[in-house]
């Protein structure tokens, strides 16, 4: 720790660190349309060539000729002219020999068009045979198993991944709905779906004796994903023998209230699976439940074996220590925090602790050294952009203007992404909108274009892409990844790039979020790496449903990328969602509030799961938490989230001298949380969308 405050603090390790954005910050809308304007230049990076293929890509003219008679025949099709398309389709499977299952199968939906079954039945079967692992050979065996359900029975075990197995599984389901199997898959693969939720659910009550330990895995991960951990134990408990499904036991119990449970897997993950990272969690986790000596020495067991939780540890050991008031102990376990494990999360998160009771004292030249060490020891941490922020807010605040100038910069430059970009944006002076004045921006938005084609997947997955055959493309690409156990950054982002062209937005967006979590380190040069091109950040903010936001944000006089900020965090853009409170659609209107709102705006008959209707409805009650709070819009956006009584609680309870540390007072930490999630989103999507705030941080980041 520095101690002289005579000398110049230094404020961050580095400020001359190149931008996470570079150029990336003006994105091609890849998904959307293609009569868009593009504002801004492709980017540089060798890694944008090696993810992205311009959908122009250089081809013969004979397979351009192919592409185009393959094109005008699936068109022909939808307009059931299928003579017409068997004329283009004639000899095209033998010059396009890339696309041929799918030609076969457009041939045999032209022929049944032409009324020629015969024909029609021997190209399917024709693509069942020469093409057996096709997904189009899905599609055949669907519609030949209308007549003999043998093929049916081939769909199923072949292709349990795809649509049309699905569609044939539910029919079966309607006549015989005591199907084990068959509810499995659907569980498996369609763990989403309507009604999936009930198939598992009876599965557990009904089926438990017959399921596999394969079929508690994909039950178990399903409870876990959706937080429901006390099912999540149980089934766990049933599946195969691993160091996570052990340590996923022993919490799901934990959480659940059965803590004797607990310990037992807890111990069984302990001696099965000594030295994985699994047990290190298992050991923290069992210390928390036994008396106080024996959690000091599970906690040592981690101090002493795993490096990576050893700083965790140290914190909680140092507390249990607190509690038998043995606090020279306890100082020296904090002590050795700080200087063996210093780069660790759990020393960046004690610093911010010191530092913000240095700054409860109004201590802001100690709690300024303290945020210091965070911006240099755990530059990577969640807590950097708030340490390097506060730096700049404390430097204000003791008159060092250059210093505070310095700082904030710094945070636009190294966490451009952050909340914390945004405040300092606004503390530079940037026209980004003001707490109290981003509701009457008007930023110009402007729609991008989809110049690139995502190239993670096989040659047949691109060639149905570049042709817009889209649900082709998404069920040749999960095929390609059938067998896979783990997916390499670029399938990853793929992924997740097709299921946002699917509308599967809350999948989508959440997959590419997690790519950040890398634990390899080439995997995490290839996140770096894609973090450098404009698809990446634009999946991350993307913008469904753009045109009723526009209208409905002119019509309340409404910042639209603050409208569409919110809608992100409220549902990911999920029409139909609803949360556990019963709140429903895009902006997670209440059905008491809807039915109230609507009154006021004359709309009899609404649904809340309508796009435009709920757009509509959470404009209004928005508008309404702004006027009430005199257009304060981090008021405004926290009374949505936490309801106008509330607000107006903290508001004479805290004040609001310094907005800044408002929200920090804020006492729901959910409410905290969301005010910085919109306006964090709100940031991004100026970046994104907005030509003038994206030409000012490119020239910025070039300095």
């Amino acid at each position: 720790m520095p101690n002289s405050i005579n000398s110049k603090i230094a404020l961050v390790a580095s400020l001359g660190l190149v931008s996470a954005f570079g150029s990336i910050v003006l994105i091609s809308h890849w998904w959307r349309g293609q009569n868009q304007t593009n504002f801004v230049t492709t980017p540089t990076t060798s890694f944008g060539n090696e993810l992205f293929s311009p959908v122009t890509a250089k081809a013969s003219p004979s397979l351009d000729e192919s592409r185009a008679s393959f094109q005008l025949a699936a068109r022909l099709i939808d307009q059931n002219q299928g003579q017409s398309a068997l004329q283009k389709l004639q000899n095209l499977e033998q010059d396009y020999p890339l696309l041929a299952p799918y030609i076969l199968l457009k041939q045999a939906k032209a022929q049944e068009l032409a009324q020629e079954t015969s024909q029609a039945q021997e190209s399917l079967l024709k693509l069942v045979n020469s093409y057996p692992d096709s997904p189009a050979t899905a599609e055949a065996l669907y519609l030949l198993g209308k007549n003999n359900s043998d093929y049916w029975q081939q769909a199923i075990a072949k292709f349990p991944y795809h649509p049309r197995t699905h569609q044939i599984i539910h029919q079966l389901l309607e006549a015989n709905p005591n199907q084990t199997k068959l509810m499995i898959v659907l569980v498996k693969y369609t763990p989403d779906a309507q009604g999936v939720d009930q198939i598992r659910e009876r599965l557990v009550k009904e089926y438990a004796d017959s399921l596999t330990p394969s079929d508690w895995q994909t039950i178990a991960d399903h409870y876990w994903q959706k937080w429901d951990y006390g099912k999540a134990g149980k089934a766990y408990a049933k599946a195969s023998v691993t160091s996570q499904n052990l340590y996923r036991a022993g919490r799901g119990y934990h959480l659940g209230g059965d803590k004797i449970t607990a310990q037992k897997y807890y111990q069984q993950l302990i001696q099965q699976f000594p030295d994985t990272e699994d047990t290190a969690w298992g050991l923290r986790r069992l210390a928390t439940i036994v008396d106080k000596q024996q959690a000091i020495s599970y906690l040592d067991t981690v101090i002493n074996k795993f490096p990576t939780q050893a700083g965790d540890a140290l914190v909680e050991k140092a507390k249990i220590l607190d509690s038998l008031n043995s606090n020279a102990s306890a100082q020296q376990t904090r002590q050795l925090l700080l200087t063996k494990y210093t780069n660790s999360d759990a020393a960046a998160e004690y610093r911010w602790q010191i530092a913000q009771q240095y700054a409860q004292k109004n201590d802001l030249v100690a709690a300024w050294q303290w945020a210091q060490q965070i911006a240099i020891n755990n530059p990577k941490h969640s807590l950097a952009p708030k340490a390097s922020f506060w730096i700049a807010k404390w430097a204000t605040k003791l008159g060092r203007s250059e210093d505070a100038k310095t700082a904030f910069e710094s945070v636009l430059m190294r966490y451009p992404q952050s909340y914390y970009a945004w405040r300092s944006a606004v503390a530079l002076g940037w026209n980004v909108g003001d707490f109290d004045t981003v509701r009457q921006l008007e930023p110009q938005v402007t729609k991008l274009s989809s110049n690139f084609v995502p190239t993670a997947g096989s040659e047949v997955f691109q060639e149905l892409y570049q042709l817009g055959l889209k649900t082709e493309a998404w069920n040749q690409f999960r095929a390609d990844l059938l067998n896979q156990e783990k997916l390499s950054v670029a399938e990853e982002f793929t992924y997740g790039l097709m299921e946002l062209d699917q509308g599967k937005n809350l999948r989508g967006i959440n997959r590419i979020s997690e790519l950040k979590e890398q634990e390899q380190p080439e995997n995490q040069a290839e996140w770096q790496k894609l973090q450098q091109t404009p698809a990446y950040w634009q999946a991350l903010y993307p913008f469904p449903f753009e045109d009723k936001i526009l209208k409905w944000s002119e019509v309340r006089k409404l910042n639209p990328l603050l409208v569409t900020a919110l809608i992100r965090q409220e549902s990911r853009f999920e029409p139909e969602i609803e949360s556990s409170a019963g709140a429903l659609g895009l902006m997670q209107v209440m059905p008491e509030t809807g039915k109230y709102v609507a009154q006021q705006i004359d709309l009899p008959n609404y649904s809340l799961t309508n796009p435009e209707h709920n757009i509509n409805l959470g404009t209004f009650y928005l508008d309404y938490t702004h006027r009430k709070y005199n257009n304060n819009s981090m008021l405004a956006v926290a009374s949505y989230n936490a309801g106008p009584n509330a607000v107006a609680k903290w508001v004479s309870r805290y004040g609001l001298e310094d907005p800044d540390e408002f929200v920090e007072q804020i006492p729901y930490q959910e409410t905290k949380g969301y005010v910085e999630s919109v306006f964090e989103n709100y940031w991004n999507y100026m970046l994104i969308y907005n030509p003038e705030i994206a030409q000012l941080y490119q020239q910025i980041s070039k300095s």
